[in-house]
């Protein structure tokens, strides 16, 4: 079957098949950026966006992208550099291999909600698993983004 996408702001039109994930249509095109964790939609390191809305590309027909807008971390690498930059700054980075689908889930949080309260902030980010860290320093990192009083 054939879809076509706007894949980081650019028209693209391809031959799938019907079972295609979109995280591997994503991958197949190049975007590297959007990692296979869980393949059960757990761990959020297949977040990309949707028509701006984040979504688990592991559990997700690539089909369900024709004629949408798909957005991964390539396609918004300054938004992704400054917010990565803080991170590291806050000594709230570790290995990297996750923060692609956090940076993603983050920089819809961003647009969605501004001003999250710590119960918005931690429910909209649930998803996404850090096996490196105990989140400690990603929690308070994040409150400090959005400004938010810790608790």
């Amino acid at each position: 079957m054939k879809i076509t996408v706007t894949l980081n702001g650019k028209r693209i039109e391809a031959e799938i098949t019907p079972d295609m994930m979109l995280l591997d249509f994503v991958r197949s095109q190049g975007m590297k950026s959007v990692k296979r964790g869980c393949d059960t939609g757990n761990c959020g390191l297949c977040t990309l966006w949707l028509d701006d809305k984040p979504v688990l590309s592991c559990s997700t027909l690539a089909a369900r992208a024709n004629g949408k807008k798909v957005t991964t971390l390539e396609g918004v690498q300054e938004e992704a550099k400054e917010f990565s930059d803080f991170l590291a700054g806050e000594g709230a980075d570790q290995c990297g291999f996750c923060s692609p689908g956090f940076i993603m889930a983050v920089l819809a949080l961003k647009k969605e909600n501004p001003n999250p309260t710590a119960e918005e902030m931690k429910e909209y980010l649930a998803g996404n698993l850090c096996r490196c860290t105990g989140y400690q320093s990603q929690y308070r990192a994040l409150c400090k983004y959005f400004g938010i009083q810790e608790v």
